[in-house]
């Protein structure tokens, strides 16, 4: 089975570029921080009749820490409505602010401002930022549904790529499209939703017929001659031509495209966390103050499940099995042990009524309690709390070569809980399109990753703990 890198994604996110900061977010940043940072001098000034040094250097901190924190939480993206954008925008200045919150503990410096102050800043400031928000993305989107609108768009080719493009052109992103040209002299016998109007050997009187901006060459690479062709008899024509290269058949993670010294890349495998090295850092940092959080809050759950684990049966009471972690690297997974001590020759998954589950095992697999001890994995660095979880190095020389880009998986770090445990891809495996499931869902998360995301599988997780498919 091929997988795509378009694979749906159960949360409601969609397969897309890597988000970038254009001219739309300088803009909204702009607005915002001048607003948040007016606010917080005008409440000092109504409150102390001054701004204290301490309250000019916590301004300009917020302001400059917002630009990484914005971009992380996707804020201010084109395709967003006005009322759901606000969701990242709350988000991400709460997230701003929780960090501002954790520096003043941690330098002792919280006594030195003003509750009041502070308070009123949070409320007030995202209040101002949301009535700001909404108007100027209004008019961006009005901007730019205009602009598409004087575009008229035509493809050249008229084989699956080209319908497809066609498709996105129309539904989603409101292009005018006049239709589809065929590319060669035979007659195109494909049977699409979308008009094929000429050939390409009368491009020209096409272009002015239709009045064209933009011309899409969907041919695949094969076609390189033609596709120079094309460029070099159209430089003179006045329209875009933009190359959709078929690259539909490739397994891609966070596929981008950047410049390398003047000449244009195609990156079609890269880590989420070597591209994006400050949402990286910032992951970690969530990953492990909150897998601390849950440890100290858990510890009466933790001890009680070790003790019943230590009375049900001899034995340890953690199990540690080597599994692939980031990047193939071989990581010691802890878990609460649920089954007997045994000999297997072939490492097996647990199935339904498995003979070798104790009664403890058989309750905490299914509470998924056993997957606790995990929190130290994810403190000690090697796991995160979101991402694919990790299989038995047993499980991914099987699968190796079964499955297409199934190693890809391990291109970010394996997480407690992931977007294909909350979607109903979890528990045994037992045919090979089960797995394949949940390696396209996986490839979907990473393509997909955003601190955004982790955040809501972590808040949906605990709903789906309960699983029949879980033994």
């Amino acid at each position: 089975m091929r997988l795509h890198q378009s694979a749906s994604v159960s949360l409601g996110s969609k397969a897309s570029a890597p988000y970038r900061t254009g001219l739309t977010f300088w803009i909204h940043w702009l607005v915002a921080t001048g607003l948040s940072t007016t606010l917080l001098c005008t409440l000092t000034w109504l409150k102390t009749d001054t701004i204290d040094s301490h309250y000019r250097v916590l301004a300009i901190i917020a302001t400059l820490a917002s630009v990484p924190v914005y971009t992380l939480f996707r804020v201010y993206r084109k395709s967003d409505k006005a009322l759901s954008g606000l969701v990242p925008l709350a988000a991400a200045w709460s997230t701003l602010l929780l960090s501002l919150a954790a520096v003043a503990l941690l330098t002792k410096t919280g006594e030195d401002y003003s509750r009041e102050v502070l308070l009123s800043w949070a409320g007030i400031g995202f209040l101002l930022q949301a009535g700001a928000y909404i108007p100027l993305h209004s008019m961006a989107r009005r901007y730019f549904r205009q602009q598409r609108a004087e575009r008229r768009a035509l493809i050249i080719g008229t084989g699956d790529l080209a319908q497809r493009l066609a498709e996105t052109l129309v539904r989603r992103r409101h292009e005018p499209l006049i239709g589809l040209v065929a590319h060669s002299d035979e007659k195109p016998e494909f049977e699409g939703l979308y008009p094929v109007i000429g050939e390409a050997a009368h491009l020209r009187a096409l272009i002015a017929e239709h009045d064209i901006r933009r011309l899409y060459l969907a041919l695949p690479a094969s076609d390189m001659e033609l596709i120079e062709s094309l460029y070099v008899d159209l430089l003179d024509a006045n329209v875009d031509v933009v190359w959709i290269p078929d690259l539909a058949s490739l397994v891609m993670l966070n596929h981008q495209v950047s410049d390398v010294g003047g000449m244009p890349a195609i990156h079609l495998n890269e880590s989420p966390l070597t591209s994006y090295p400050t949402a990286a850092i910032l992951k970690a940092a969530m990953d492990r103050s909150a897998a601390l959080l849950g440890i100290l809050a858990l510890s009466p759950v933790l001890a009680g499940v070790a003790l019943a684990v230590k009375l049900s049966s001899p034995g340890p009471i953690i199990f540690r099995q080597p599994r692939h972690g980031w990047n193939g690297e071989v990581i010691e997974v802890w878990k609460f042990r649920s089954m007997r001590v045994h000999q297997d020759k072939v490492v097996k998954q647990a199935c339904r009524e498995d003979p070798r589950i104790t009664s403890v095992g058989a309750f905490i697999r299914r509470t998924s309690l056993d997957e606790l001890p995990q929190l130290f994995n994810v403190l000690q660095g090697s796991m995160s709390l979101v991402g694919p979880r990790p299989h038995a190095v047993a499980h991914n020389d099987y699968y190796t070569g079964k499955i297409d880009a199934y190693m890809a998986r391990h291109r970010i770090k394996p997480g407690i809980t992931g977007l294909a445990q909350i979607s109903g891809a979890r528990g045994e495996t037992e045919t090979l399109d089960k797995m394949e499931k949940r390696v396209e869902l996986d490839l979907a998360y990473i393509n997909n990753w955003s601190l955004w995301l982790d955040i809501k599988i972590l808040i949906k997780t605990p709903f789906t703990l309960l699983g029949k498919e879980i033994y």
